[in-house]
């Protein structure tokens, strides 16, 4: 980094756009890692001004209020403050907030400010603001205030235009009021802040109507008892029907391509050990699992369309009374729907629930939620197996056997919290206290961003621990060579070959071969593993290429047997990374094995009752 590089960062509550204003500053010149010590993620960009400035931008957790509730907040708190390890103080604090919501947000404004350090205040959605008739008297808040202020629409190009010509130009001074370290900061009570708050709007803000028009109008339908949730449930169908409509394209161009590229290897290169690694291993296993990320990404941008949207928190409240009664929370929604990209992220979101017993509750159902890492399981198995029929003239039947195994997740969730709160009575208050944003519509920006990221993340994963475990069950399916005479395949002679019959007695009453008993070995490591191993180990055995693993499962495998994988796959433990989060998160081996134990009995009870009863009608 430049030493002239000005260290900037970003606050505000949440949903007051800050993470939108990050994207328009930093655009793809972002990085994302963790904090040091702890899971929470921490994004930087940099960005240059007209003037050839260069700016660190770092994005900070949301957060409501100094008096932190949850490790997201004291993270925040610490690095304003300066007391967090090995992260340097901002030289400068944007504190952003949302224009149409004042009345909430000024009051962390003014916490910030009692830092004492240099602060600008962007008051954000200043477009929607006048859309609602709101006036701001700019010049009369900033005079209050003591500080700079900018006007800014992060979602529109040049939006933030007037806060960078800010920070381009003269440095913001500390802000006087904030004399006094935090300790004599915690003497001034919250009811001194309230008071401020109310002052200020008073002189400076005159609005209309506590709520827009059209939020009312739409919260109607969506907030309804009966119909928002059945509106609900159709949204959430609708995305699943996406994902083989839209991707299932994709993923077979993809895999045509990835077939060609095959072929062609296989025709280049010499025979031996050379050749089957590139044919067998690496576009036979890592371009059978590449094959899907169309419909990965097609998941994650309506899951990314509802968040920025503003119906995610709707759909919390609004499930907060069913949830409560299987010993959940409104406030588990949005971290379990997050476990559908992935659980770790889910079971770290579940820092913003503040009671023990529901947060551990949450932590120990995400697992449950069907993560993108499954979808590459599911998407084989569906397409070897399910016929591309229509239930109705409109429905596609993959689609639906999808959406039922998502729903699996979901209902196998409810039952582990019903069980939960029997085993763990609490009969204390859950209260759902949640801000509901203002309807907006989502900026393709932002979309791409998102979808760059979780496409960034795969491809990492492929590069990474895929393709090592790609090669790794490339090798033991191939080596020891045979011995003499020898009148099976080779690769029941190999090390797979051993370890995969062994399996097999205890996955046989489940109806899995032993192909499928060994590639849960390394799906442990990561899900996705599952395909590159079978594709492998059919490739390696002769069975199939890289266009034709389906095909092989289908030759192989009976319907009862996908089925009762599927199921499998729905329940089944998580990966290493899940429950090194879990430990990690509650400090607990104990919780570890739990959500193991737990998991692998549900999972082979459920595909031991599929597989006997399917059978009944094959």
């Amino acid at each position: 980094m430049s030493a002239a590089a000005l260290r900037i960062a970003l606050v505000g509550n949440p949903n007051c756009g800050k993470t939108a204003l990050f994207n328009q500053l930093t655009g793809g010149r972002q990085k994302v890692a963790n904090y040091a010590g702890v899971t929470i993620e921490r994004k930087e960009g940099r960005f240059t001004t007209p003037s050839g400035r260069v700016l660190q931008i770092l994005d900070l957790p949301g957060t409501y209020s100094f008096d932190a509730n949850s490790p997201d907040e004291q993270i925040t708190r610490d690095v304003l403050e300066g007391n967090y390890p090995g992260e340097a103080a901002p030289d400068l604090i944007v504190c952003v907030a949302d224009a149409t919501n004042l009345r909430l947000h000024l009051r962390f404004v003014l916490e910030v400010k009692r830092l004492g350090r240099p602060v600008v205040l962007a008051l954000n959605m200043m477009d929607a603001a006048r859309r609602r008739d709101i006036v701001i008297d700019v010049p009369e808040l900033q005079r209050r205030l003591g500080i700079p202020v900018v006007e800014t629409i992060a979602v529109k190009r040049g939006g933030a235009a007037a806060l960078v010509e800010r920070v381009d130009g003269e440095m913001p001074v500390a802000a006087s009021a904030a004399a006094g370290d935090a300790s004599s900061r915690a003497d001034l009570h919250s009811v001194d802040l309230h008071r401020q708050v109310r002052d200020m709007l008073a002189a400076t803000v005159t609005m209309p109507r506590q709520t827009a028009v059209t939020d009312d109008a739409l919260d109607r339908w969506a907030l309804h008892p009966v119909f928002g949730l059945l509106i609900l449930g159709i949204v959430m169908f609708l995305v699943f029907q996406a994902v083989y409509a839209a991707g299932k394209p994709m993923t077979d161009l993809i895999g045509d391509g990835f077939g060609w590229l095959g072929d062609h290897a296989a025709a280049s290169l010499p025979v031996g050990p050379i050749k089957s690694l590139v044919v067998d291993g690496l576009f036979g296993g890592l371009g059978t699992v590449i094959g899907f990320l169309p419909e990965i990404l097609v998941l994650f941008f309506f899951i990314l369309l509802l968040e920025e949207s503003g119906y995610l928190p709707r759909a919390a409240f609004l499930l907060d009374r069913m949830m409560m009664s299987v010993g959940l929370t409104g406030r588990s929604f949005i971290p379990l729907l997050s476990s559908f990209a992935c659980a770790i992220p889910g079971i770290m979101g579940t820092r913003s629930i503040q009671d023990p017993r529901d947060r551990l509750a949450t932590i120990l159902v995400a697992p449950l939620m069907t993560c993108s890492a499954r979808l590459p399981v599911y998407a084989l198995l569906i397409g070897a197996f399910i016929p591309m029929h229509h239930v109705f003239g409109i429905f596609n039947l993959q689609g639906l056997v999808l959406f039922a195994l998502y729903a699996a997740g979901i209902l196998g969730a409810m039952a582990v919290g019903w069980v939960i709160k029997r085993i763990h009575r609490d009969k204390s208050e859950h209260a759902l206290l949640m801000e509901l944003p203002s309807y907006r519509m989502p900026k393709p920006r932002d979309i791409a961003i998102g979808l760059w990221e979780r496409c960034s993340i795969f491809l990492k994963r492929l590069t990474g621990v895929i393709l090592a475990l790609t090669i790794i069950m490339w090798a033991i399916s191939t080596f020891p060579s045979p011995p003499t005479g020898a009148t099976g395949p080779a690769i029941d002679y190999s090390i797979a070959g051993y370890m995969g019959h062994y399996l097999q007695y205890i996955f046989a009453p489940l109806g899995f071969n032993w192909q499928i008993s060994l590639s849960l070995i390394p799906a442990f490591a990561a899900r996705e593993t599952a395909v590159a191993a079978l594709a492998t180990v059919y490739a390696v055995g002769g069975d199939s290429n890289t266009v034709g693993l389906a095909h092989a499962l289908a030759a192989n495998f009976s319907v009862a047997s996908a089925l009762s994988l599927m199921v499998w796959f729905a329940f089944a433990p998580q990966c290493m990374s899940t429950l090194a989060v879990i430990r990690r998160e509650t400090n607990s081996w104990r919780n570890v094995v739990i959500s193991f134990s737990y998991m692998f009995v549900v999972a082979y009870i459920a595909s031991l009752l599929t597989y006997q009863i399917a059978r009944l009608f094959a």
